[in-house]
């Protein structure tokens, strides 16, 4: 058996009527667009990980209360195995952003519509993303509380 890079990260989906936030970013040199999302940091609990990435990435501190889905994906490029938790907010409007990336990848956010975000294929930075919107759009959800840390 071989043995890949394994990653477990985290995603927020924020809907606000009918468009979601989504984060214009560079990855490897390209441009690419993903719902705020990175990856879980030691000693981090789910909720906590999912909680930073989106703060750091739009400046948004907004409680996630509801899980969407955990997704399994092997990048096809390297391998990578990833498991990913997604989780879900609403708000009454778009809200203003302000990124405070500590990589300094974030190039700016964008409230798209489902169909606009389906539109930029090839730019979405992974196949979870439209999937986890439409498992999000179909009603699917778990609480937070069924995510259990041990210390």
């Amino acid at each position: 058996m071989s043995h890949h890079p394994f990653a477990v990260t985290l995603a927020v989906i924020v809907r606000a009527g009918e468009r979601f936030l989504m984060v214009e970013e560079w990855q490897q040199g390209q441009i690419r667009f993903n719902q705020p999302a990175g990856h879980l940091e030691p000693g981090e609990s789910l909720l906590a990980g999912a909680q930073r990435e989106l703060l750091e990435e739009t400046g948004l501190s907004i409680p996630l209360e509801q899980a969407v889905a955990i997704y399994q994906f092997e990048a096809p490029d390297n391998g990578t195995h990833f498991v990913r938790f997604t989780f879900c907010a609403e708000v009454p409007e778009p809200l203003a952003t302000r990124p405070q990336d500590p990589d300094n990848d974030i190039i700016r956010c964008h409230w798209l519509t489902l169909e606009e975000i389906e539109a930029l294929g090839p730019q979405l930075r992974s196949p979870m993303i439209v999937a986890s919107f439409r498992d999000y759009l179909a009603g699917q959800r778990f609480p937070v509380s069924a995510l259990k840390q041990q210390y």
